[in-house]
């Protein structure tokens, strides 16, 4: 195999020829239960154990709770600095009714698309990275470096027992030159960092009392409200943006709402603030004395997290509150025109005539865990239909480009005779 577009054909043929078995595989593990909580993703992964098997291709398990596995399997090419990480997820959001389904959300149905809980978030995605790692396997006389498959668990929660457990028990394996996540983004966006979320729990407490005697004590409720009043008034702290995050996301302004509506490319440079839970009092006639409540912070490339920490303290100074940090996963980004990128836009340009923009991610994955390490981490999936709601689908030649992009592009970037220039 001499050039390119050989390989290209070649990938593309294969896929066509498998296209019901990659359909087919993504409807059985999308009926596979693995809300998380609990998180629990054993049969899935037995699935892609089982798989992998039949093909002989070898991989490690990385347990830190056995409930929720992880998997790494590695394939050595010719010799070559590049190595690209694949990197999926097999949790999926809960179902809290079935009530809104056109549906059943946990029946993997095929009728044009792949109906189901986690079919777009991610096990689409997913089963592009494993179809991809195999298909590459084929071409292994063809490519230099090295490829790494990672499937793991808990990425809905961002908990120690999925791929941060990874790069604990195993970072020289799963660290790579560049990682590439089919999280779902849609066409039109190649995803090349996120926003930051930080999430708290707040408690206000009052000595409380008797509701016709409101003189004795002030209300908890009424003081978190004055509170949430407060927070919300964080989101106007100045953000010094990163010059490239901002040209990007200037530029992709029309396809950026056309993947995630109206209004979102605004959003990916804003701090924004959302009251999550609350929960207070005991009776309607007694003055609470106690309310809690979860804050959600999102945001932007250029926020310090340490100062708007610090103005959380202030507001503790000025309202008497106690609080937690419940996560803190910090802004992130890398070069958006980074050769994994440009190679990913390239392809899905090619595949679906549309040609994505570099975006900026409004929620969180496990790719800005190799962001962290400065290696470039390229997100490009299906659209996000249904994600975490009802009737979640992906259409059925929409998830079979996201194979075709992935395989072919992580071909790509391993080519020998590309990868022999940086050697």
């Amino acid at each position: 195999m001499t050039s390119t577009t050989e390989l290209r054909q070649t990938i593309l043929q294969w896929i066509e020829e498998d296209r019901s078995k990659i359909l087919q595989f993504m409807q059985e593990i999308v009926r596979i239960r693995t809300p998380n909580p609990p998180g629990d993703t054993r049969a899935v992964m037995d699935k892609v154990r089982a798989h992998l098997d039949g093909l002989g291709l070898a991989y490690t398990m990385h347990t830190r709770d056995e409930t929720m596995p992880n998997l790494v399997a590695t394939q050595n090419f010719n010799e070559g600095k590049k190595h690209l990480v694949l990197n999926g997820h097999i949790d999926v959001f809960p179902v809290e009714t079935s009530d809104g389904w056109s549906h059943d959300p946990w029946g993997g149905t095929l009728e044009g698309a792949i109906w189901g809980r986690g079919s777009a978030d991610m096990k689409v995605g997913t089963t592009a990275s494993i179809m991809s790692y195999i298909y590459l396997a084929r071409l292994a006389e063809h490519l230099a470096g090295k490829l790494t498959l990672t499937v793991v668990s808990e990425e809905e929660s961002f908990g120690p027992n999925g791929a941060r457990h990874l790069f604990d028990a195993c970072p020289d394996e799963i660290m790579g030159t560049a990682l590439l996540n089919a999280e779902p983004s849609g066409a039109y966006v190649v995803r090349f960092g996120e926003k930051g979320a930080l999430w708290l729990r707040i408690t206000v407490q009052t000595p409380g009392g008797h509701g016709a005697y409101p003189h004795v004590s002030p209300s908890a409720i009424e003081k978190a409200y004055e509170l949430i009043a407060d927070l919300k008034k964080l989101a106007e702290i100045p953000i010094k943006e990163p010059e490239p995050v901002v040209s990007a996301l200037e530029s992709s302004r029309e396809q950026y709402d056309l993947s995630y509506g109206k209004g979102a490319s605004d959003l990916a440079r804003k701090t924004t603030i959302n009251i999550g839970t609350i929960t207070g009092g005991s009776r309607v006639n007694m003055i609470a004395s106690r309310c809690t409540f979860e804050v959600d912070m999102r945001l932007p490339n250029g926020a310090d997290v340490d100062q708007f920490l610090a103005a959380i303290d202030a507001l503790k100074e000025r309202h008497g509150f106690n609080y937690e940090v419940i996560l803190l996963n910090r802004p992130n980004w890398n070069d958006p025109d980074n050769e994994l990128a440009h190679i990913v836009t390239e392809t899905a340009a090619d595949i679906t005539s549309i040609r994505p923009v570099s975006a900026v991610s409004l929620g969180n994955t496990d790719a800005r865990l190799w962001r962290y390490k400065n290696i470039p981490a390229v997100v490009y999936g299906p659209s996000p239909r249904g994600m975490g709601s009802t009737d979640e689908h992906v259409p059925a030649e929409e998830a079979l480009n996201v194979v075709r992009c992935h395989a072919i592009s992580a071909a790509l970037y391993l080519f020998r005779s590309q990868a022999k220039s940086s050697t």
